[in-house]
């Protein structure tokens, strides 16, 4: 269950997204000798966790010199992974030294619920494979002959398999970097987020504490915003569900997903012609606009609704503000003409990561579906995760099928917050007109 209480596992950002190309291009070699502390660590912290598991059953009551040992695993892990995955740029301390870019606030709980202690491993096991998804270990789009239609289209992405959306966004984070000299602040914000939720989650089966990790962007980083687009999520879904539905929603789900094919066939057919006419008028015309707007929409609307995501069965027509999970549209503005020729190639990273997102929205409709079962709502989580991927896939379909020319924006905010200048986090971001390099 979601509550408002501080997180007992807070990530803190500093980081000013500044990278030396060199030690970035050697990143995974100058890490090797921290994932090898880092490996004969993780053994000692495990087996001090079964003693901990020990005195919580027995006493009630974990001993507090031993939790710190395993804290300081956690906030070492965090740093080591911070660097690794590129959202960090100074080579981290061995013993995890707090004043990290990249960095945690940890809440101990020495007494805890034994039934929550005695069942954490099955407790946990959401959170471990949201873990999963996340971090390094899953394909990022094997799924997609379901969920490639959660970016309207991007049906090749069930060849694509990577490690998970931390590894897909430090991958092209490494690209970027190479390139600019400089951390795309989209991508650190996305990271920050997994490594922040993995710590958290890392922490409750560790028995850190008794507090379920929360999925919640909006609470795992907070501070994070986004940048003005022309693509923009309106999220306005009451997370109740009814029960009946959500058991069937797969086979509600069919009709939609059988004319959100037929659509997709259609628009697939005329792109070729489409992209000439933007290459030569150097915009979309409005009828075509509305077409592809109407398309992306109604994909979002479809996936929402399979997923859990959202609870009403949607319209057939794809119409503004007739779901409550819903993708508003800029009117159409002109593009250039070489960004426009190039774009399948340009949005080649976007539809990567895409596919990463489709992997969490999938994970995160499994999850719902049994939760909704159960309490009759989705977890609000859970919820605003998969519409942060249901954004960034609309958004990629957006931009690849010329909808738009702003690229879409990794970082897992809902809505836009300001950043809070205090803590040292940068102040800019990518204004509409986004590059792929900006923007990631």
């Amino acid at each position: 269950m979601e509550d408002d209480q501080p997180l007992p596992i807070r990530i803190v950002v500093t980081d000013d997204l500044a990278r030396s190309r060199v030690t970035v291009f050697f990143r995974l070699f100058l890490a090797i000798p921290h994932l090898l502390v880092l490996a004969l660590w993780g053994i000692a912290a495990l087996a001090v966790t079964l003693i901990v598991w020990i005195a919580l059953i027995f006493r009630g009551k974990a001993p507090r010199t031993l939790q710190e040992f395993v804290a300081a695993y956690v906030r070492y892990a965090t740093q080591v992974s911070a660097y690794l995955y590129l959202a960090a740029a100074p080579y981290p301390s061995f013993g995890g030294a707090p004043g990290y870019p990249i960095d945690l606030e940890i809440e101990l709980a020495s007494r805890q619920s034994r039934g929550s202690v005695a069942a954490r491993l099955v407790l946990a096991l959401p959170a471990l494979l949201l873990i999963t998804i996340l971090g390094s270990g899953m394909s990022g789009g094997s799924s997609a002959n379901i969920t490639s239609t959660t970016s309207g289209g991007d049906w090749w992405l069930n060849a694509w398999t990577v490690g998970g959306v931390s590894t897909t966004a430090a991958v092209l984070a490494w690209f970027a970097i190479l390139a600019r000299g400089r951390m795309p602040i989209g991508l650190r914000d996305l990271l920050s987020y997994c490594i922040g939720y993995t710590a958290h989650a890392t922490g409750y089966v560790l028995l850190l504490t008794d507090r379920y990790p929360t999925t919640d962007p909006t609470r795992v980083v907070p501070l994070i915003e986004l940048p003005t687009h022309p693509v923009r999520l309106e999220l306005t879904d009451e997370i109740r569900r009814s029960r009946l539905t959500v058991f069937f929603r797969f086979p509600l789900a069919v009709p939609h997903l059988i004319w959100l094919l037929l659509w997709t066939m259609v628009v697939i057919a005329v792109m070729p012609f489409v992209w000439l006419i933007v290459v030569v008028i150097a915009r979309l015309p409005v009828p075509l606009h509305r077409f592809f707007t109407a398309w992306i929409r109604y994909s979002t609307h479809v996936i929402a609704f399979l997923y859990v995501i959202g609870g009403p069965f949607p319209g057939f027509t794809g119409r503004a503000g007739s779901y409550p999970v819903d993708i508003a549209f800029d009117p159409p503005r002109s593009q250039r003409r070489v960004v426009t020729a190039f774009r399948a190639i340009l949005g080649i990273p976007a539809f990567l990561l895409a596919g990463a997102f489709g992997s969490v929205a999938l994970l995160v409709g499994f999850l719902g579906w049994w939760a909704a079962l159960v309490t009759a709502s989705m977890p609000e989580g859970l919820r605003n995760l998969g519409a942060v991927s249901l954004r960034y896939s609309a958004q990629a379909s957006a931009y690849v099928f010329l909808v738009t020319e702003s690229y879409p924006y990794a970082a897992p905010a809902v809505r836009d917050r300001p950043r809070d200048v205090q803590l040292g986090l940068p102040l800019e971001a990518p204004g509409p007109d986004l590059t792929a390099m900006e923007a990631l």
